[in-house]
Parts: structure tokens; C-alpha cells; sequence
């Protein structure tokens, strides 16, 4: 099937689901991808992470059936996958039904009883972007696969999140923190989330683009990233090296000052990247709360020579995309995601975002890039039921 971008992601499911299943679905459930605005693999050192959620969305129709499977199909594929919900395990599903089958093994896992189910998905946020495509129909399924079980105690916000994220780690393979699920799940509109990955609170600081004359630019490469991939699981294990190197339960708990008992170069610089970005989510979370720009772009611009020198997650295009949006006017740019591609954003003065944009295709076409897709975002809703 193909995607209908002209038509509200809601109605085109439900058409769609129509079309395929005989009959409208029992429910729409949607979720968002995310932009993280600073504090990159912090997540899963158990530190501090700024993210929002993005107008992109996963939307799902779905209707429980009288079977054992979940038959899925999405307008992004063809064909219908068949996932048998008595057999599921860990390897039983490839490719973007791992997906699917890992939140629904995830759920079942922890002692949910689900009902055989058919789904239809229309997936809208950009894959390989960096803007956490995978989380957003992780969660999309989740809140579908509860509100059709009908549980008597359904997990619900960060609970769920847990499970989505549980499914990504455990089902799929790909060993991610907690940032994407929780984005998906608990961000709201107008607000970046503060979360504090370690006791698991969370606040929401009002983003008003608007009022402070900025916008929020996002910039994708298309040059593609995978979770899955070898370097994101390298970055990890080098962090729990050094915490284990540190005598610390993770680097959440280690000090820059700690940094000089390392002994090896690049864990030390790892460990480093990990130790500044806390401490710049911190403050950057006070500065948006008082509105102060200027230093938020200043900490955002830290954060990716961070990244660059320290973490080494960004490649040729990301930073010279970041380069040619600071030197066209943005208050403050970086990578965002989890590196090796994907995309960078900007906060950029409305009045500059049109001149901005052109510098950034422009300097792509001079070096025979493929065209980046560049377009201005407003902090959205997170997850939830759509109809």
C-alpha cells in the first residue's frame, strides 16, 4: 500500500483498515516521533534528557478479532503479516513486524492477556532520521493492544513506556535507553520534558517558541542510522566500561574530576561526553524555564562538539550542516538522536528560517549531498487515543 499525505493520518487509516479488514476498526491510537532538544545517550547512564515530541506521528487502526494472531499491515508495505501470539518469542518476527511482535511479547511477558487483533499503520515519522520512528510505533501499538485488552489494572505512562522500551531492548535487539519510549508516551504540547532517567521523574517546561520569536528547525540529512547497528552498542559498552572502571553503578554517578582515573584515551573521552551532558541538560532546563535563549543555545552548541570530539556519533554531514545553520543566524544547533546520520535542528529567529534553509540546500548541492528534507517543527501531544 502507499501513503496518502494529503489525507488526516486518522481518516487514511480508517479507510484503509476498512478496505483491508471489511469493517471500521474498534479504535485509532496514534504516537509521536521526538526531537531530542539536548542530553544525548545519557539515557541509558541513567542521567538527564530533554527531548519533544514532533507533529510526525504513527497511527494505528485496530480491532480485536476472534483468533490468537495479530494480523498486521501498514501503508508504508505490502502484503499482511500474520503474528501468532501463542508462539512469540524473541527471533519469531523480522524486519518492521519485530516491532509489533516485541510489544505485544513484551506486554504477554509481564502477565497481560491480549486478544488476537488486526491493525493497520501508518507510520509518518521519517526512518533513519534520528526522530525515534521505531519508539513512536512501539508506543502507537502499545496504547492499542491495552485499550482493546481491557485490563483491569492497564499500564499506563511511564509503566508502558518501560514495556515499549523492554520490547526494543529484549525482543527487537537494539539496546536503547529510556529516552524515545518516554518522549512518545509523556511529552505535551507546547512543553519540552525534563526527565531524570535515574528516579524516573519528569517535568514538563513550558516551550514557547513563539514568544521568544524562534523557531524550531529540523534539518534531516537522509543520510540513515540504525539502533541495531554495531556503533551504538560500542558507545554503550564503552560507558559501562568506565563505570565499571570508576567503582560506579553507571556514569550518572561519576564526577569530571573522577574522569583523570581512566587510564584508557577513549574511555575517558566517552566518559566525559556522558559526565558534560548531564550537566548541560541541567542547565538548559533552568534556561528555557527563564526563557533564556541565549544561553540554551550556547549549551546546545557544547553539546555537539561534545558529540563530535568526544562521543564521535556525528559524521561529515551533520556537522556541516550545524555549521552553515550558526553561521546563518540559529541561536544554537546540534545533532539530535543517536548518531551516525539522522538529523540536526536549529533554534533559528522566525526571520531567519527561510535564509537559513536555503544556505543549508545550498551547501549540500555544492557538495553533491542528496537534498536534506528541512522543515520547522512545533512541540506536539505525545501518545494517546485518537478516535
Amino acid at each position: 500500500m502507499t501513503q496518502n499525505n494529503d489525507v488526516e493520518p486518522a481518516q487514511a487509516v480508517a479507510a484503509a483498515f476498512t478496505d483491508l479488514y471489511g469493517t471500521a476498526p474498534q479504535g485509532i491510537w496514534s504516537s509521536p516521533g521526538r526531537v531530542n532538544l539536548i542530553g544525548e545517550h545519557t539515557d541509558y547512564n541513567n542521567g538527564f534528557v530533554m527531548p519533544c515530541a514532533i507533529p510526525d506521528r504513527v497511527t494505528v487502526g485496530a480491532s480485536k478479532n476472534e483468533g490468537r494472531v495479530l494480523r498486521v499491515a501498514s501503508a508504508q508495505q505490502e502484503g499482511t503479516a500474520q503474528i501468532d501470539l501463542d508462539t512469540l518469542e524473541p527471533g519469531s518476527a523480522q524486519g518492521w513486524v519485530a516491532y509489533v511482535a516485541g510489544v505485544a511479547w513484551a506486554l504477554q511477558s509481564k502477565g497481560f492477556a491480549l486478544p488476537g487483533a488486526d491493525l493497520f499503520l501508518d507510520g509518518r515519522v521519517p526512518l533513519g532520521a534520528g526522530l525515534s520512528s521505531s519508539a513512536a510505533l512501539e508506543c502507537a501499538v502499545a496504547i492499542a493492544l491495552v485499550d482493546l485488552a481491557e485490563l483491569p489494572a492497564p499500564p499506563q505512562g511511564l509503566a508502558l513506556a518501560q514495556l515499549a522500551q523492554f520490547a526494543e531492548n529484549e525482543y527487537v535487539g537494539a539496546k536503547t535507553g529510556l529516552l524515545d519510549q518516554a518522549a512518545s508516551i509523556l511529552c505535551t504540547e507546547g512543553h519540552a520534558l525534563l526527565f531524570d532517567v535515574q528516579d524516573l521523574s519528569t517535568q514538563q517546561v513550558p516551550f514557547d517558541l513563539g514568544a521568544a520569536g524562534l523557531s524550531l528547525v529540523v534539518m534531516d540529512t537522509r543520510v540513515a542510522h540504525s539502533h541495531a547497528g554495531g556503533e551504538y552498542g560500542d558507545r554503550r559498552r564503552s560507558c559501562e566500561q568506565a563505570a565499571a572502571e570508576l567503582g560506579v553503578p553507571a556514569l550518572r554517578q561519576a564526577t569530571v574530576a573522577d574522569l583523570d582515573r581512566l587510564t584508557d584515551p577513549v574511555l575517558k573521552k566517552r566518559a566525559r561526553h556522558i559526565v558534560t551532558e548531564n550537566d548541560r541538560v541541567v542547565a538548559a532546563g533552568q534556561a528555557m524555564s527563564n526563557d533564556d535563549w541565549t544561553t540554551f543555545g550556547r549549551l546546545m552548541v557544547e553539546s555537539h562538539a561534545s558529540m563530535r570530539d568526544d562521543f564521535e556519533i556525528t559524521c561529515e554531514e551533520i556537522d556541516v550542516t550545524v555549521e552553515v545553520a550558526l553561521a546563518n543566524g540559529a541561536v544554537g544547533s546540534r545533532m539530535t538522536g543517536g548518531g551516525f546520520g539522522g538529523s540536526a535542528i536549529a533554534l533559528v529567529p522566525v526571520e531567519k528560517v527561510t535564509s537559513l534553509g536555503e544556505a543549508v540546500l545550498a551547501t549540500f548541492a555544492e557538495k553533491g549531498w542528496v537534498t536534506p528534507i528541512i522543515r520547522v517543527m512545533e512541540p506536539s501531544r505525545g501518545a494517546g487515543r485518537d478516535q
